[in-house]
């Protein structure tokens, strides 16, 4: 019945992640810092319960999932708010939940060998935001002016082309091509992790565009609001259980 609990109360606290994260991008520090107030009599009631072994898993599940977030968060790959969010959750649930619904035992898979939840999650968002490159193709293949679209099908994936008279409405996107002129010519090239939008930026690709030097249209990508997929994750793991290593499993048959 606890870990029934701690999941209907850890809910809210992603959800209310996943909004500020699509709004602005950012999740406020207190977030976390009362989500974990809020399960202090959890995380106490369970140290007293199980005694020194379970603060031992709380220890190993936080100090794992804080080695992995940090080196992602460094290189780039991940947000402040995202690796927060797994840390409070390496704490809540060192170990993999089982619940009873009906006569239903959940996760439907059953626990994974590797008996670390948070990772699970992890590994979950990581395979559910396959779904965005996804989504990004499909969307392209409806937009107008296909044939020049299609010049960059790689692109498909990862962002869409912008009209440049609109680019200052776009929220959260980045340049994907590098913009320079040399030589009285303008020149693109693909940008890693994309270019920052300023207002700068803005009159100069339009200036370009005005003058012919460039099309009306450029590449953007979006920013990932990745609470969402880890958020999916958390959901995925409580009732289906670790999709890494079902499909591993697969694999192996």
């Amino acid at each position: 019945m606890i870990e029934i609990a701690k999941i209907l109360l850890c809910m809210p606290f992603l959800f209310y992640a996943c909004y500020s994260d699509i709004k602005s991008r950012r999740v406020a520090n207190q977030v976390w810092i009362v989500m974990l107030a809020v399960f202090s009599p959890f995380i106490l009631y369970e140290i007293i319960t199980y005694g020194l072994s379970h603060l031992l898993l709380i220890g190993l599940s936080f100090t794992i999932i804080f080695v992995l977030v940090y080196i992602l968060f460094y290189a780039g790959a991940f947000g402040g708010a995202d690796a927060k969010a797994l840390m409070t959750m390496a704490i809540i649930f060192p170990v993999y939940p089982t619940i009873m619904i009906g006569n239903t035992t959940f996760p439907l898979e059953g626990i994974p060998i590797i008996n670390l939840f948070t990772m699970t999650v992890f590994g979950n968002s990581v395979l559910l935001t396959i779904i965005v490159p996804i989504g990004l193709f499909l969307y392209n293949l409806t937009r107008p002016q296909l044939s020049k679209t299609l010049k960059k099908p790689y692109f498909m994936f990862i962002g869409y082309r912008c009209d440049v008279d609109k680019l200052g409405k776009q929220k959260h996107v980045r340049l994907l091509e590098k913009i320079e002129e040399k030589d009285g010519v303008v020149k693109t090239r693909y940008s890693r992790g994309g270019e920052t939008i300023d207002e700068e930026t803005i009159q100069t690709i339009q200036s370009y565009a005005s003058s012919g030097k460039i099309e009306n249209q450029v590449w953007v990508t979006p920013g990932l609001p990745f609470m969402v997929p880890i958020t999916a994750g958390f959901i995925t793991a409580i009732f289906y259980g670790d999709l890494i290593f079902k499909i591993t499993s697969l694999l192996m048959n």
